[in-house]
């Protein structure tokens, strides 16, 4: 591939769909679309591999050398590497972000750690004290 076309990164993430999946493995472009209901690990696998650099989800699961064949016919082109943001901001469905507001409970929190047991102790202290026998 001598003159491949080159994506940007924001072009490429918008590839997220089933039917349209597109996925940035080793720097090159894969359009997997075609590929989404053959993948032994399910659709679900390569579409939470979209819309970042999928390189370390490729090679973490050990892929075989007839795999890495495979993955030369959906090769598309190449990312411009400067498009592609260093660090991927994850935010679990649900929790959202964090809100400095928030701050009052896990102050309260740290107080009760605290406090709880310098209680027990006091506790435990006192009935030794008042139960001892002279």
């Amino acid at each position: 591939m001598a003159s491949s076309k080159v994506y940007l990164f924001d072009e490429i993430s918008k590839h997220n769909k089933t039917k349209d999946c597109w996925l940035i493995i080793s720097g090159k472009v894969y359009d997997v679309t075609s590929f989404m209901d053959d993948h032994p690990g399910g659709d679900e696998v390569l579409l939470s591999s979209t819309g970042k650099d999928a390189t370390n989800d490729f090679e973490d699961v050990g892929h075989s050398d007839d795999a890495r064949e495979m993955m030369e016919k959906y090769v598309i082109g190449e990312v411009d590497v400067t498009t592609v943001p260093t660090k991927r901001l994850y935010v679990a469905p649900g929790l959202g972000g964090t809100n400095p507001k928030d701050d009052k409970p896990g102050f309260l929190i740290k107080i009760l750690q605290l406090l709880v047991p310098l209680l027990i102790l006091g506790l435990a202290l006192a009935v030794r004290t008042y139960t001892k026998k002279d």
